[in-house]
């Protein structure tokens, strides 16, 4: 079982993602370049976002057609202000226009993150302080949406707010964070994020309100499935 990961992000998704692997398939091993995969083994390529990533999707799959020992090519992209579908749509497009597939059973796994990875993280409902005090921007974010009794995938922004979606989410985390005090968050330090700990109470959670994060769920059958298959093998 070989597992070629191409994740959006030079700093967050490079780090949370081998972490998180690391928890749900430890079974796997990393590889430093893409053609040293033998058994059970998978290769990380963090890409620099749109409209890089597109270059990087057809390059890898040129990549694995190359070596032949690939089973899963995984794309972890965000949703950013498209929808899933949309975002699903647009790479099985870019794929077939520039006519290219996967060969040797390969299969193509999208994972879409929606709207960005840190909506995952909003999700953790033992960080959510319930009667804040400190931070005015939660107090404030948390009176616009509930994250912890409403699903963040559903979330949009707050009013007057100038960025996008994904960055109100990266900023409610943020501030989430701030106000349990002893919690930081960035995109180049998510130690907080990467722990066994945090990661177990997302999984908590789609297990206690199934249709929330559904497409931090994806991932995680996902995960388990593979684990499955090395462990049947």
């Amino acid at each position: 079982m070989n597992i070629y990961f191409l994740v959006e992000g030079q700093s967050s998704e490079a780090d949370i993602y081998p972490a998180w692997i690391s928890y749900l398939i430890p079974e796997l091993r990393r590889v430093e370049n893409f053609d040293e995969v033998n058994q059970n083994n998978y290769y990380l390529f963090s890409s620099y976002g749109i409209p890089y990533i597109e270059n990087d999707i057809i390059n890898a799959i040129i990549d694995i057609n190359s070596l032949g020992k690939y089973d899963y090519f995984v794309i972890c992209i965000d949703a950013d202000a498209a929808t899933v579908y949309q975002r699903e749509s647009k790479i099985h497009k870019l794929i077939e226009e520039n006519n290219i597939s996967l060969i040797n059973n390969a299969s193509l796994i999208l994972i879409v993150q929606n709207r960005c990875i840190e909506t995952w993280f909003l999700g953790n409902r033992k960080v959510y302080t319930r009667n804040p005090q400190k931070n005015h921007n939660f107090i404030e974010y948390s009176n616009f949406f509930n994250v912890s009794q409403n699903d963040p995938e559903l979330m949009k922004k707050i009013e007057n707010y100038e960025g996008s979606i994904s960055n109100f989410h990266f900023t409610y985390l943020k501030a989430m964070f701030n106000e349990r005090g002893n919690m930081t968050y960035s995109k180049s330090n998510s130690i907080e994020v990467q722990r066994v700990t945090y990661l177990n109470e997302l999984i908590k959670r789609i297990k206690d309100d199934p249709t929330h994060l559904i497409t931090f769920t994806k991932f995680i059958e996902f995960c388990s499935k593979i684990r499955h298959e090395i462990n049947k093998l």
